[in-house]
């Protein structure tokens, strides 16, 4: 009984909705440097699919590359969330649950 509360308690807590928090900016703050970092992040996802993508010729790793769904680490926009999130908790900010 104690697991399968466990369990469902996990599963609620993965659906509830997230936001990033600093306790000394303001939201109006917050959402500049949310915007700044996914710019960022995808200037440079976006940088690296055309350097080591060309369907002109090999990738620099020596075989050739065909197509939007090639790209360095796989998929792209995965890395665009990663290095978005890297950018905000590199300025101070932490994933908390929405608050009300």
């Amino acid at each position: 009984m104690r697991r399968a509360f466990a369990v469902v308690s996990l599963l609620l807590a993965a659906c509830a909705p997230m936001e990033w928090y600093r306790p000394d900016v303001s939201a109006a703050e917050t959402e500049e440097d949310v915007k700044q970092c996914q710019d960022a992040a995808w200037r440079t996802t976006s940088w690296n699919y055309l350097h080591y993508y060309s369907a002109f010729g090999p990738g620099v790793y020596g075989r050739g590359y065909w197509g939007p769904w090639a790209s360095p680490y796989n998929d792209r926009f995965m890395e665009e969330a990663r290095l978005a999130d890297f950018c905000m908790q590199s300025k101070g900010y932490r994933l908390e649950p929405t608050r009300k």
